[in-house]
């Protein structure tokens, strides 16, 4: 820890000497001046912690030095005590007006002078606290405010928003912020419990998860609590087992604050001082954010759960006259979602198109159920209905952001990358990518399944038409990078096949 620094401003050299012998054997950097302006410039360049200023200065007196420092709001809260051998009411009125904390009256005492410094330092140390506490919470309260703004269910990540906000509580370019060292997050979530330790490091916040679920056992089972412990608090059994825990994890640290109920433990290890009450609401501030994103985060787990869940129930129910697809929808999405990696998509690029693929047919709710049950060829006045299924599956997917891919893919799946498709004749990126990928595993499908019409082919043979044709299929009919992502990804294709067959 560095050094207090004070600063002494007197025009007499004996006098910042004196200052220098009482304070320096203390552990106290003494720097001295002998003018407001000399006092002025090393304000604004050392980091002050406490001033001792003489009243009778040459060019600008005591009085007007304070005045100046009292007026700016990065020297405001620096302590200033007024050395003088003026002792009047009216000079101790001007130096409480100037915005000094304390006066010494010369010739003074060393042990008072000692005592004064101690008491104006004990209280400017809180003062700190209290400044870094609120700004602490500011900052995660802003956090928040963010998150809530920006909140999106369809990229909302707890486990990333937990790490934001831990960082924040870690890091800080505040230097009255007073931070951990280290945060230990243990939870507890249907029976299985996770445990995260981050710390501060060079390029920011680091993080790794540890096996130990010990750190729920050392608290009450049936309440909640908050605290802080300091070195010497740390006695008994039960804090020798949770320092032990810790050490396994490489934290060996006194100082802490901690939290805990029956599901969750918190604590922030490893301050520069004592841990007191202001950190404690600090980390109640953490705790609480964390229960909401925890609460955020099954609520979106669940209203995603029930969207799926409709998208199979609505695809399921476009297949009703369509009984022999069976998993159909699924291996669909599957295939989908691992062309789309193969092209390189993101994981939640990837996951949509898993969750949006199955409804490609939902326009077949419109379809008579004759057309779809037909053992041979549709004949020439059948083939036009059964080409309004995409048009209408847009239709009843509607505009509503959330299925805008559903809906892309629904009307595009049957567009051929050279044009021949239906029902617009797109050709090449005009049809949107989603409905590109679909339309390879799509057909893939269907040449595995078994139709009213065909039996079903093998992995090979469906592998063999869509690469080479077989003149009513031809290569020239898939988008090139799709196809040749498929060619990569042939075997796990092959695999999902056989996870998802129809029984």
């Amino acid at each position: 820890m560095s050094k207090t620094t004070i600063l002494c401003v007197d025009d007499e050299s004996a006098n910042v000497a004196l200052i220098d012998a009482i304070l320096a054997p203390l552990g106290y950097d003494v720097v001295g001046v002998p003018n407001g302006n000399e006092a002025l410039d090393k304000v604004a360049r050392l980091g002050i912690d406490l001033i001792l200023l003489d009243v009778m200065l040459p060019t600008i007196n005591g009085f007007e030095v304070c005045k100046i420092l009292k007026a700016d709001d990065r020297y405001r809260k620096i302590p200033v005590i007024l050395v003088t051998a003026l002792d009047s009411k009216e000079d101790r009125i001007r130096g409480i007006e100037a915005g000094a904390e304390d006066f010494i009256t010369k010739p003074f005492d060393k042990f008072e002078v000692v005592a004064r410094i101690e008491m104006l330092l004990r209280v400017r140390k809180l003062d700190r606290r209290v400044e870094g506490a609120y700004a602490s919470l500011k900052e995660l309260t802003a956090f928040s405010k963010r998150l809530i703004g920006d909140f999106d269910p369809k990229t909302f990540d707890f486990g990333k928003h937990i790490e934001s906000l831990t960082s924040r509580l870690l890091v800080s370019d505040d230097p009255s912020i007073e931070t951990p060292r280290w945060i230990v997050i243990s939870m507890r979530e249907d029976g299985a419990t996770s445990n995260m330790v981050y710390w501060k490091s060079e390029g920011g916040v680091d993080g790794t998860t540890f096996p130990s679920p010990l750190l729920h056992g050392f608290f009450p089972k049936d309440n909640s609590s908050i605290g802080f412990l300091n070195e010497g608090d740390l006695r008994g059994p039960r804090w020798e087992i949770v320092r032990d825990t810790l050490v396994q994890v490489g934290i060996d640290a006194p100082n802490f604050v901690y939290f805990h109920d029956e599901d969750l433990t918190v604590l922030a290890i490893g301050y520069p001082d004592e841990a007191t009450d202001h950190n404690a609401a600090v980390v109640n501030n953490l705790v609480l954010q964390i229960m909401f994103l925890r609460s955020l985060s099954r609520q979106v787990g669940e209203t995603e759960d029930a969207f799926i869940y409709t998208i199979h129930a609505l695809a399921r129910a476009a297949e009703v006259n369509d009984e022999d697809t069976g998993n159909h929808i699924l291996r669909v999405g599957e295939y989908s979602a691992t062309l789309a990696i193969g092209l390189g998509q993101s994981e939640s690029y990837a996951e949509e198109i898993r969750a949006q693929a199955p409804m490609h047919d939902v326009g077949k709710l419109h379809t008579p159920p004759q057309i779809l049950r037909k053992p041979g060829p549709l004949s020439a006045e059948e083939i036009p209905i059964m080409k309004m299924h995409p048009a209408q599956g847009a239709r009843i997917l509607g505009d509503h952001p959330r299925l805008a891919m559903a809906k892309d893919i629904a009307i595009s799946h049957h567009e051929r990358w050279d044009g021949s498709g239906y029902p617009r004749g797109l050709r090449g990126e005009q049809i949107p990518l989603a409905g590109r990928i679909v339309t390879l595993a799509d057909q893939y499908d269907a040449l595995r399944s078994r139709r009213p019409y065909k039996p079903a082919m093998d992995h090979a043979a469906a592998c063999s038409i869509l690469l080479q044709g077989d003149g009513r299929t031809r290569p020239e009919h898939l988008d090139p990078r799709v196809l040749g992502a498929f060619r990569n990804v042939i075997g796990k294709f092959e695999e999902t096949s056989r996870r998802l067959a129809d029984s």
